[in-house]
Protein backbone atom coordinates (compact mmCIF):
# COMPACT_ATOMS: atom_id res chain seq x y z
CA UNK A 1 0.00 0.00 0.00
CA UNK A 2 2.35 2.65 -1.27
CA UNK A 3 1.70 6.07 0.18
CA UNK A 4 -0.44 4.78 3.03
CA UNK A 5 -0.03 6.72 6.27
CA UNK A 6 -1.87 5.05 9.17
CA UNK A 7 -2.79 6.88 12.39
CA UNK A 8 0.11 7.50 14.76
CA UNK A 9 -1.85 5.73 17.48
CA UNK A 10 -4.95 3.53 17.38
CA UNK A 11 -6.78 2.28 20.46
CA UNK A 12 -8.65 -1.00 20.05
CA UNK A 13 -11.25 -1.15 22.83
CA UNK A 14 -13.52 -4.02 23.69
CA UNK A 15 -17.00 -2.98 24.85
CA UNK A 16 -17.98 -2.95 28.52
CA UNK A 17 -19.65 -5.89 30.24
CA UNK A 18 -22.87 -6.84 28.45
CA UNK A 19 -25.86 -8.77 29.73
CA UNK A 20 -24.62 -11.83 27.84
CA UNK A 21 -21.16 -11.49 29.38
CA UNK A 22 -22.85 -11.55 32.78
CA UNK A 23 -24.56 -14.86 31.93
CA UNK A 24 -28.06 -13.47 31.39
CA UNK A 25 -30.33 -14.96 28.70
CA UNK A 26 -29.83 -13.51 25.23
CA UNK A 27 -32.65 -11.23 24.09
CA UNK A 28 -31.10 -10.52 20.72
CA UNK A 29 -27.69 -10.19 19.18
CA UNK A 30 -26.81 -6.71 18.03
CA UNK A 31 -29.03 -5.14 20.67
CA UNK A 32 -27.61 -6.78 23.82
CA UNK A 33 -27.37 -3.98 26.45
CA UNK A 34 -24.61 -3.20 28.91
CA UNK A 35 -24.91 -4.06 32.59
CA UNK A 36 -24.46 -1.37 35.23
CA UNK A 37 -20.83 -2.49 35.46
CA UNK A 38 -20.49 -2.14 31.70
CA UNK A 39 -21.87 1.40 31.80
CA UNK A 40 -19.39 2.24 34.56
CA UNK A 41 -16.56 0.80 32.48
CA UNK A 42 -17.57 3.03 29.57
CA UNK A 43 -17.38 6.11 31.78
CA UNK A 44 -13.97 5.03 33.06
CA UNK A 45 -12.78 4.59 29.47
CA UNK A 46 -13.74 8.17 28.65
CA UNK A 47 -11.74 9.37 31.66
CA UNK A 48 -8.66 7.53 30.36
CA UNK A 49 -8.61 9.44 27.09
CA UNK A 50 -6.49 12.52 27.80
CA UNK A 51 -6.29 13.90 24.26
CA UNK A 52 -9.08 14.45 21.77
CA UNK A 53 -9.30 11.65 19.19
CA UNK A 54 -9.34 12.63 15.54
CA UNK A 55 -11.86 9.87 14.89
CA UNK A 56 -14.04 7.53 16.92
CA UNK A 57 -14.91 4.25 15.21
CA UNK A 58 -17.79 2.24 16.68
CA UNK A 59 -19.31 -1.17 15.98
CA UNK A 60 -23.00 -1.14 14.96
CA UNK A 61 -23.87 -3.29 18.00
CA UNK A 62 -25.59 -1.62 20.96
CA UNK A 63 -23.05 -2.74 23.57
CA UNK A 64 -20.22 -1.03 21.70
CA UNK A 65 -22.21 2.13 20.98
CA UNK A 66 -23.23 2.40 24.64
CA UNK A 67 -19.61 1.96 25.73
CA UNK A 68 -18.52 4.77 23.41
CA UNK A 69 -21.29 7.17 24.45
CA UNK A 70 -19.39 8.77 27.40
CA UNK A 71 -16.43 9.31 25.08
CA UNK A 72 -18.68 11.01 22.53
CA UNK A 73 -20.09 13.24 25.26
CA UNK A 74 -16.60 14.20 26.41
CA UNK A 75 -15.40 15.03 22.89
CA UNK A 76 -18.54 16.12 21.00
CA UNK A 77 -16.58 17.61 18.09
CA UNK A 78 -14.81 14.32 17.32
CA UNK A 79 -16.28 12.64 14.22
CA UNK A 80 -17.86 9.26 14.95
CA UNK A 81 -18.22 6.60 12.26
CA UNK A 82 -19.87 3.19 12.37
CA UNK A 83 -17.68 0.48 10.83
CA UNK A 84 -18.44 -3.27 10.53
CA UNK A 85 -16.11 -4.28 13.37
CA UNK A 86 -18.67 -6.39 15.20
CA UNK A 87 -17.81 -9.83 16.54
CA UNK A 88 -17.90 -13.01 14.49
CA UNK A 89 -21.56 -14.06 14.33
CA UNK A 90 -20.95 -17.75 13.76
CA UNK A 91 -24.08 -18.99 15.53
CA UNK A 92 -27.48 -18.09 14.11
CA UNK A 93 -28.83 -15.26 16.31
CA UNK A 94 -32.39 -16.48 15.71
CA UNK A 95 -31.82 -19.80 17.46
CA UNK A 96 -29.86 -18.17 20.27
CA UNK A 97 -32.70 -15.95 21.50
CA UNK A 98 -33.54 -16.78 25.11
CA UNK A 99 -30.48 -19.00 25.59
CA UNK A 100 -27.64 -18.56 28.04
CA UNK A 101 -23.94 -19.08 27.50
CA UNK A 102 -24.28 -22.53 29.09
CA UNK A 103 -26.99 -23.49 26.59
CA UNK A 104 -24.89 -22.35 23.66
CA UNK A 105 -21.68 -24.05 24.79
CA UNK A 106 -22.23 -27.36 22.90
CA UNK A 107 -23.17 -25.45 19.73
CA UNK A 108 -20.00 -23.41 20.05
CA UNK A 109 -17.87 -26.52 20.54
CA UNK A 110 -19.44 -28.20 17.54
CA UNK A 111 -18.79 -25.18 15.32
CA UNK A 112 -15.10 -24.98 16.20
CA UNK A 113 -14.60 -28.73 15.98
CA UNK A 114 -16.00 -28.59 12.45
CA UNK A 115 -13.53 -25.79 11.63
CA UNK A 116 -14.92 -25.02 8.18
CA UNK A 117 -14.20 -21.40 7.12
CA UNK A 118 -17.09 -21.49 4.63
CA UNK A 119 -19.69 -22.99 6.96
CA UNK A 120 -22.66 -20.75 7.80
CA UNK A 121 -25.00 -21.63 10.68
CA UNK A 122 -27.99 -19.90 9.12
CA UNK A 123 -29.11 -17.01 6.89
CA UNK A 124 -28.54 -14.57 9.75
CA UNK A 125 -25.10 -15.97 10.65
CA UNK A 126 -21.65 -15.32 9.19
CA UNK A 127 -18.97 -17.63 7.86
CA UNK A 128 -15.41 -17.35 9.09
CA UNK A 129 -14.34 -16.51 5.54
CA UNK A 130 -16.70 -13.52 5.53
CA UNK A 131 -15.33 -12.47 8.91
CA UNK A 132 -11.83 -12.49 7.43
CA UNK A 133 -12.98 -10.17 4.66
CA UNK A 134 -14.14 -7.69 7.31
CA UNK A 135 -10.74 -7.88 9.01
CA UNK A 136 -8.97 -7.01 5.78
CA UNK A 137 -11.39 -4.17 5.14
CA UNK A 138 -10.67 -2.74 8.60
CA UNK A 139 -6.93 -2.78 7.85
CA UNK A 140 -7.37 -1.03 4.51
CA UNK A 141 -9.61 1.65 5.97
CA UNK A 142 -7.26 2.31 8.89
CA UNK A 143 -4.30 2.74 6.55
CA UNK A 144 -6.25 5.23 4.46
CA UNK A 145 -7.14 7.52 7.39
CA UNK A 146 -5.76 11.03 7.66
CA UNK A 147 -5.64 11.07 11.46
CA UNK A 148 -3.15 10.95 14.31
CA UNK A 149 -5.19 9.40 17.13
CA UNK A 150 -8.07 7.00 16.53
CA UNK A 151 -10.22 5.11 19.03
CA UNK A 152 -12.11 2.03 17.82
CA UNK A 153 -14.74 0.59 20.18
CA UNK A 154 -15.78 -2.88 19.16
CA UNK A 155 -15.45 -6.51 20.17
CA UNK A 156 -12.78 -8.78 21.57
CA UNK A 157 -13.20 -11.49 18.95
CA UNK A 158 -12.73 -9.03 16.12
CA UNK A 159 -9.73 -7.24 17.59
CA UNK A 160 -7.98 -10.46 18.63
CA UNK A 161 -8.38 -11.81 15.11
CA UNK A 162 -7.12 -8.52 13.67
CA UNK A 163 -3.95 -8.65 15.77
CA UNK A 164 -3.30 -12.20 14.59
CA UNK A 165 -3.88 -11.15 10.98
CA UNK A 166 -1.26 -8.41 11.30
CA UNK A 167 1.27 -11.17 11.92
CA UNK A 168 -0.09 -14.08 9.88
CA UNK A 169 -1.87 -12.31 7.03
CA UNK A 170 -5.52 -12.07 6.04
CA UNK A 171 -5.77 -15.24 3.93
CA UNK A 172 -8.43 -17.66 5.14
CA UNK A 173 -7.58 -21.29 5.90
CA UNK A 174 -8.55 -24.04 8.32
CA UNK A 175 -5.22 -23.68 10.12
CA UNK A 176 -5.69 -19.93 10.47
CA UNK A 177 -9.11 -20.59 11.96
CA UNK A 178 -7.71 -23.16 14.42
CA UNK A 179 -4.89 -20.85 15.45
CA UNK A 180 -7.32 -18.03 16.00
CA UNK A 181 -9.61 -20.10 18.19
CA UNK A 182 -6.72 -21.32 20.31
CA UNK A 183 -5.33 -17.81 20.78
CA UNK A 184 -8.68 -16.13 21.42
CA UNK A 185 -9.81 -18.64 24.04
CA UNK A 186 -6.42 -18.66 25.78
CA UNK A 187 -6.14 -14.87 25.91
CA UNK A 188 -9.49 -13.13 25.41
CA UNK A 189 -9.75 -9.37 25.72
CA UNK A 190 -11.31 -8.20 28.96
CA UNK A 191 -14.30 -5.88 28.94
CA UNK A 192 -13.12 -2.34 28.16
CA UNK A 193 -9.52 -3.52 27.74
CA UNK A 194 -7.47 -1.17 25.56
CA UNK A 195 -4.82 -2.36 23.10
CA UNK A 196 -2.63 0.43 21.74
CA UNK A 197 -1.26 0.11 18.21
CA UNK A 198 1.36 2.46 16.82
CA UNK A 199 1.09 3.45 13.19
CA UNK A 200 4.51 2.10 12.33
CA UNK A 201 3.40 -1.37 13.43
CA UNK A 202 0.36 -1.22 11.14
CA UNK A 203 2.42 0.01 8.23
CA UNK A 204 5.12 -2.61 8.80
CA UNK A 205 2.50 -5.37 8.75
CA UNK A 206 1.01 -3.97 5.57
CA UNK A 207 4.38 -3.75 3.84
CA UNK A 208 5.27 -7.29 4.94
CA UNK A 209 2.06 -8.62 3.44
CA UNK A 210 2.72 -6.75 0.21
CA UNK A 211 6.27 -8.11 -0.03
CA UNK A 212 5.07 -11.67 0.56
CA UNK A 213 2.51 -11.20 -2.18
CA UNK A 214 5.15 -9.99 -4.62
CA UNK A 215 7.43 -12.94 -3.85
CA UNK A 216 4.57 -15.40 -4.29
CA UNK A 217 3.65 -13.79 -7.62
CA UNK A 218 7.23 -14.06 -8.90
CA UNK A 219 7.46 -17.72 -7.87
CA UNK A 220 4.24 -18.55 -9.68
Amino acid sequence: MAGAVPPDLTWLVRHGQSASNAGLPASGHGDVPLTELGLSQGRALADRVTQQPDLLIVSPFLRARATAEPLRERFPSTPCETWPIQELTYLSPARCVGTTSATRRPWIEAYWQRCDPDHCDGPDAESFAAFMVRLGDFQRRLLALDARFVVAVGHGQFFRAYLIALKKGFETSQQWMRDYRQTETANPMANCEVIELEGRALLAASLARACCGEVAAKRS
